[in-house]
């Protein structure tokens, strides 16, 4: 809870938060090296994944005398979601139009693709076709239809025999074509982003995890295990730590982020060739994952995936990863329970596929018959942060916490990787206003 210190003349306090909860995960291997710098950054940046870079970059793109750092915890940058994803440039078809999601994604699949062409950064458009199996998805698939028009986005309705024409092995009752839909490697543009922050000056620090904020009337004290750093703002784009760092400043947040793992096959080489487009399902009404879809990757690679799956550590990659004390957290709060069940059936049902191959090959086959067993190769999981709110709901838009010294992105869901440079944007606007 924010308080007002009487005692420090008005000066906002916020007090240190217990991690102890926090511990564990925010623990590095190796210690960065001491700096004992106590100068004043003009931002600090907690997370080094893409969303967070875009946001360096974009406050030195202002204002190229700023003092910004970039801290991240691990020993790379990209080390969680932004390097464990589908590399899809989303086009922005299943969103709200007006919604944060829909106009970021919309905005991003363009700028994406202007600055892998600006930094010479391999990148696809090979378009993505949305695809009904059955005939009792062709309703669901004409409200996509009216969607992706309602966002503005270019698409095309296919029959049966238009499908085929385009994807011999796929098997379906109509189709959706969206040409706009990308693939580029979110690591490479997450390198682009680093380089820019370097060469105008910014400072990039991982293997540097935030132990405890303290945010005061004029500045933010950040504590890590070897420094106490200085800055008049700081921006938090944590990801699956989102809520952790919201708690160090003594804020109760209204949800909890909730892992989801991600788990992916890779087709063997000789099945490279088998489609062309970006392939996805029909979603399931009121989930908010887009189910097991085929997508080429820009390495010539073809991916099946991903499930969703709760996942039992915040970054438990591997169905073994158990962390009693993540587990416990998630738990105790009872939107997580409410969500649980809630949606016992559909969860179940991807508990089942994570556990059995031979279950998982059987959802992509409902428009891949070709497919067989042995088609389907070992490939890394990837973990989703997706807050959940009280009343057990997935917060579907993107979601910020704004107190008077630092912005927290609290919910950056898929499409995040597809739109960092406008939520970076976004952000930079939302410091400014305050100057």
């Amino acid at each position: 809870m924010l308080v007002v210190d009487s005692e420090r003349d008005h000066t906002l306090r916020v007090a240190r938060a217990d991690t102890s909860t926090a511990r564990d995960p925010l623990v590095l291997a190796r210690p960065a090296a001491i700096c004992c710098n106590r100068d004043m950054y003009d931002c600090i940046v907690v997370g080094g994944g893409i969303v967070g870079l875009a946001t360096a970059r974009e406050l030195l793109r202002r204002e190229p005398a700023r003092r910004v750092l970039v801290l991240e915890k691990e020993a790379e940058l990209a080390a969680h979601q932004t390097g464990h994803n589908s590399g899809v440039i989303h086009a922005g078809v299943y969103y709200p139009p007006r919604s944060l999601k829909a106009r970021f994604c919309v905005a991003g699949n363009t700028a994406t693709r202007a600055f892998c062409a600006e930094h010479g950064i391999a990148y696809e458009t090979p378009g993505k076709l949305l695809v009904a199996s059955v005939e009792a998805e062709r309703a669901g698939l004409k409200r996509l239809f009216e969607r992706i028009a309602a966002n503005g986005i270019a698409r095309h309705w296919l029959e049966a025999d238009e499908l085929a024409e385009r994807e011999p092995a796929l098997r379906g009752v109509a189709a959706i074509h969206v040409p706009s839909s990308g693939i580029v490697d979110y690591r490479a543009v997450s390198r682009a982003l680093a380089a820019d922050i370097e060469a105008a000056g910014g400072e990039i620090r991982c293997q540097t995890p935030v132990r405890a904020l303290h945010e005061y009337a004029s500045e933010v004290v950040v504590e890590t295990p070897n420094d106490t750093l200085h800055t008049r703002e700081l921006v938090a784009c944590a990801g699956l730590m989102a809520d952790r760092l919201v708690r160090m400043l003594d804020i109760t947040p209204d949800f909890i982020i909730c892992p989801f793992r991600g788990e992916y096959y890779r087709l063997r080489a000789a099945r490279r060739d088998l489609v062309r487009h970006l392939i996805y399902p029909v979603p399931e009404p009121g989930m908010p994952f887009l189910g097991v879809h085929l997508t080429p990757m820009i390495d010539g690679s073809i991916t099946v995936g991903p499930n969703a799956v709760l996942a039992t550590a915040r970054e438990g990659y591997r169905l073994r990863d158990v962390n009693l004390g993540d587990t416990a957290e998630l738990l105790a709060f009872a939107g997580v329970r409410r969500m649980l069940a809630r949606h016992i059936r559909p969860g179940l049902h991807e508990l089942r596929n994570a556990l059995s191959k031979r279950a998982y090959l059987a959802r992509v086959q409902r428009y891949c018959p070709q497919l067989e067993l042995d088609d389907l190769k070992a490939h890394p999981a990837g973990v989703r942060a997706q807050a959940v709110a009280r009343d057990g709901s997935l917060i579907g838009d993107f979601k910020f916490i704004d107190t008077p010294r630092t912005l927290h992105v609290c919910n950056a869901p898929s499409p995040a990787a597809t739109s960092a440079l406008p939520i970076a944007t976004h952000i930079v606007d939302r410091l400014s206003t305050r100057d």
